[in-house]
Order: C-alpha cells, then sequence, then structure tokens
C-alpha cells in the first residue's frame, strides 16, 4: 500500500523535507498575481522578485488555490492519500482538495483519501505534516493515522507579526490611513488563528523587538511549551527570527525550534520581516 502525504504550498516546505520517508510528499503549489504576471509558487520561485514586483505594482496582488484536478494528480499515485490544507476561513484551497478526493474515489473507489483542515498556515502545517510522517512510520493504519493527525491539530497554535501593511492596504482588508498610520509609528501587530482558522489581533506592541517578546509571552500563556516542537517561519529576517528562537528557548523552555524561510504565498501575505511561529 503506497503512502502520500500532501500540502498546498503555504507550507514552505521543498521536496527533499520527506525523501528518507516511505511515502510520496508533493506541496501543491498556489498561484500569485502581480498585474499581468502569474507567480506559481513552487521551487523555481524568485521570493525576492516577486515581493519587489508587489512593492512596484500600484494595484493589488491576488492569490489562487490549486485546482481540483491538481490535487487529484496527486492523489492518484498513491493507495492512501492525506492532505493538509492552509485553513479554510481564508483560502478555497481546502474546498479544491475536497473536490479532488470525491473525483478520485468515483475512479478508483478503493483507495483512502483524507484531507485535514489545518485552521493554520506556515508553521503548523510543517508540524501536522512531521506528525503525519511519524504516525506513518509507526506503521499505523489510516483511520489511526487521520484520528491521531486530527486530535494533533487541535492542540496547534500559530502567532505572527506582519512585515508591512501594504498588501493589506492594496487589497482593501486595511483603510489605507490607518496602514500609513500603523507602518509609521512602527506597529507590529501580532495575531494569532482561532480554532475556526479566521485572524484574531491579540497585541499591538511599537517596534520589533517588542512585538518578538510578546510572540514568546503569549506562547508561554497559551500552552506548556517545555520540550514541544516549534516552526518559526520568516520573510527576510533571519536576525529577527534568531532572536524570536532565542526568546522562546528562554521562556517556553523548548529548543526544539526549527527555522525555516517562507515560500511564494506566505511571503505575499506577511512581507518581507513578517515572522510566523507555529506551535
Amino acid at each position: 500500500m503506497t503512502w502520500g502525504i500532501f500540502s498546498d504550498s503555504s507550507c514552505d516546505l521543498s521536496s527533499e523535507e520527506f525523501e528518507n520517508y516511505n511515502f510520496n510528499f508533493a506541496a501543491v503549489p498556489l498561484k500569485i498575481r502581480v498585474g499581468e504576471t502569474e507567480y506559481t509558487d513552487n521551487q523555481n520561485l524568485d521570493v525576492n522578485e516577486m515581493l519587489s514586483h508587489m512593492k512596484r505594482f500600484k494595484g493589488a496582488s491576488s492569490s489562487a488555490c490549486p485546482s481540483p484536478e491538481e490535487w487529484a494528480q496527486e492523489f492518484r499515485k498513491c493507495d492512501q492519500s492525506i492532505a493538509v490544507t492552509m485553513t479554510s476561513a481564508l483560502s478555497g484551497t481546502f474546498n479544491s482538495a475536497v473536490v479532488a478526493k470525491k473525483m478520485v474515489l468515483e475512479e478508483f473507489p478503493q483507495k483512502r483519501i483524507h484531507v485535514i483542515d489545518s485552521h493554520s498556515t506556515a508553521g503548523g502545517l510543517v508540524l501536522i505534516l512531521r506528525k503525519l510522517a511519524e504516525l506513518i512510520s509507526e506503521g499505523l493504519n489510516f483511520d489511526d493515522v487521520v484520528d491521531k493527525a486530527q486530535a494533533y491539530t487541535r492542540t496547534l497554535h500559530l502567532l505572527f507579526a506582519l512585515g508591512s501593511y501594504d498588501n493589506l492596504i492594496k487589497t482593501g482588508r486595511m483603510s489605507k490611513v490607518a496602514g500609513i498610520l500603523a507602518n509609521s509609528l512602527g506597529i507590529r501587530a501580532v495575531a494569532s488563528n482561532t480554532p475556526e482558522g479566521e485572524i484574531k489581533v491579540l497585541q499591538k506592541p511599537r517596534g520589533e523587538n517588542r512585538a518578538l517578546s510578546v510572540i514568546a509571552e503569549l506562547m508561554a500563556k497559551m500552552k506548556n511549551m517545555a520540550g514541544l516542537p516549534v516552526v518559526i517561519s520568516h520573510c527576510n529576517n533571519p536576525v529577527g527570527a534568531q532572536r524570536l528562537k532565542e526568546l522562546i528557548t528562554h521562556v517556553c523552555l523548548t529548543k526544539n525550534i526549527t527555522v525555516m524561510e517562507t515560500r511564494g504565498l506566505t511571503s505575499f501575505y506577511t512581507e518581507s520581516g513578517g515572522i510566523l511561529v507555529g506551535f
């Protein structure tokens, strides 16, 4: 029985992440449109070129989720597939994967396919995918893997601070006056995902150092972090990511921390300087 673990590209992982495991893995790419240019969020994407184009472009940029057929192409390769998507509250990616599941099961009724709504993105997805790899390696059957992965998903949180509000202003999700004021005052709003996968602003500290301290403090309050895994994702901010890693190690009493760079979709939303942490 061949296993497949799949995600959308908001997980920020490369295809090499699970190359030593006995299952197929793929990150199905989203697409980002800036003006007349469409960028595919795969390993060939020049993220900095895309971000530079976004900054120059005066209009609103947009993203598009993978089509059902793109998911179906991956599901057809395996006897047992589990897909993990970014939150359905902010993207149609989950629904697209569910449609693909129905398509493939009509063609191949003997296959087993399950789609998990992470209610998160970036590091949250990484942690779920790594948990799936662990469960499959233990030799559990399909139903047990699904049940344990779903239970694990419900224990996770995501906190983040955007690098800029420019994209929110251009897309109309934030008023121009409020966005310009926040940028000029150096306000780095710290937000979290809700259990429903929506975004909730928790605090509005000024300056990156204070924002990073707030993130570490909130993590310690939200759950007992001792020894637990953490994934920090950053968009062109290795110094801030390292600072946050040090804070988490000290405040949350865990050294099990992965630092990684954001890919296209996550960079599109967080912008340069942005930091996310899944835990």
